[in-house]
């Protein structure tokens, strides 16, 4: 079974708004952007207590890796990035947004 090809757009459409939400940010509009704002809102949850934000920094490290690599290097670096925020960003973000009353 082929799997979904994973791009810039994809990405940034999928998690840039539950990002930017608690980065306290626009929602970013390229990868560089999501990666520094996945570096402020990793210690933003581990400081509200919620679990996961070791995986938003090592998907942030791929992220960069991502921005150096070309071709399947690169492919290889988004879905490793995405595998680990997919299963993660959107519950973190509704615990966070409960947590401060939203």
């Amino acid at each position: 079974m082929p799997s979904t090809e994973i791009t810039d757009d994809t990405f940034i459409r999928r998690y840039a708004d539950d990002i930017a939400y608690v980065a306290q940010q626009p929602p970013a509009t390229d990868l560089a952007t999501l990666a520094a704002q996945l570096d402020t809102v990793a210690p933003r949850y581990e400081a509200a207590g919620i679990t996961g934000h070791e995986d938003l920094e090592t998907a942030s490290l791929h992220l960069d890796e991502a921005l150096r690599a070309t071709g399947t290097d690169r492919d290889a670096f988004l879905r490793r990035a995405h595998n680990l925020l997919r299963p993660l960003v959107a519950d973190m973000t509704q615990e966070y947004r409960l947590a401060a009353g939203d």
